[in-house]
């Protein structure tokens, strides 16, 4: 059995390339994953750091929230290196800053806050009321079902394997371009089991919490994440997380886009397990401006 052909091939990728080796202390190198895009994917550079940082924490305390920003867009062909500054080690509370470095130059600055468990008041808003995921087509039914005019590389990119699963709750964007409120909500989960490291549940889930984000925004415009006249790029990336899950079993991620002005657009999201449990919370802001008065970002 070749690899490309191994259950879960795409997803042992992703954790290869989230197991960073040691250089030095508080330094680490991530593998480099070309996955046939001009740039690093954020998501990736994201799920990296967060590990950097976890590598310098005690296991016993989960992150509970991060803040990045994205500053230069990366090259897939490279290893990232991550250099993680020690800022506080706390009774209840550990902060961590890292850089993500390329060619000598930072493309990647996040802050990460790790807290010891402790019990406390709990509230939470309720999750929304949705098909389950076993009612919902796979991206490549949907992909193949599909007869609006989809961007080709939209169709290549949901038909191949990917290490996370994704069932769309309302599909009808891709069959209207029409305008509609900028809100969407998916499932999606790893496509295979992950242990029971939850640093890696947390460091899997920021990974997919990046992809359609940004791409919420464009709902209200009628416009889809590959369309050629549109240029998208992550600007900074902020996640809490509430309560422990397990990224390899389902989750509801709701998101929606309160503003979009100046080349910017605003998204936001909240991610539930199956028993509707507010386990995490993003929030998002990306550059998105029209094609035609693009310019390369430096």
């Amino acid at each position: 059995m070749t690899a490309s052909h191994r259950p879960h091939a795409a997803l042992d990728r992703l954790l290869q390339t989230l197991t960073l080796e040691p250089l030095e202390d508080n330094l680490f190198r991530g593998p480099r994953a070309s996955e046939g895009w001009q740039r690093v994917y954020g998501g990736l550079v994201l799920a990296q750091a967060l590990v950097a940082a976890a590598l310098t924490v005690d296991e016993s305390r989960p992150i509970h929230s991060l803040h990045g920003y994205f500053l230069l867009a990366g090259d897939p062909e490279r290893e990232i290196v991550y250099d993680v500054e020690r800022i506080r080690d706390g009774g209840s509370f550990t902060t961590r800053r890292v850089r993500a470095i390329q060619h000598g130059r930072a493309i990647f600055s996040m802050s990460a806050s790790f807290h010891r468990p402790e019990a406390g008041f709990e509230h939470q808003s309720p999750m929304p009321d949705v098909p389950p995921p076993e009612e919902l087509p796979t991206a490549r039914e949907l992909m193949d079902a599909a007869t609006a005019d989809l961007p080709e590389a939209m169709r290549a990119y949901w038909r191949r394997e990917r290490p996370i699963e994704v069932r769309i709750v309302d599909a009808s964007r891709y069959i209207s371009r029409e305008p509609r409120p900028a809100a969407q909500a998916i499932w999606l989960k790893a496509n295979g089991p992950l242990g029971h490291n939850h640093y890696i549940h947390q460091a899997v889930l920021a990974y997919a919490s990046d992809f359609t984000l940004l791409d919420t925004a464009l709902v209200a415009h009628g416009k889809l994440l590959f369309d050629a006249d549109i240029q998208l790029a992550s600007l900074d990336h902020a996640m809490w997380f509430h309560r422990p899950f397990r990224a390899d079993d389902w989750l509801l991620y709701t998101q929606d886009s309160p503003s979009a002005a100046g080349a910017r657009a605003y998204c936001r999201g909240a991610i539930f397990d199956r028993q509707g449990r507010l386990v995490a919370s993003t929030v998002q802001e990306g550059l998105m401006r029209p094609r035609e008065t693009a310019f390369v970002l430096k």
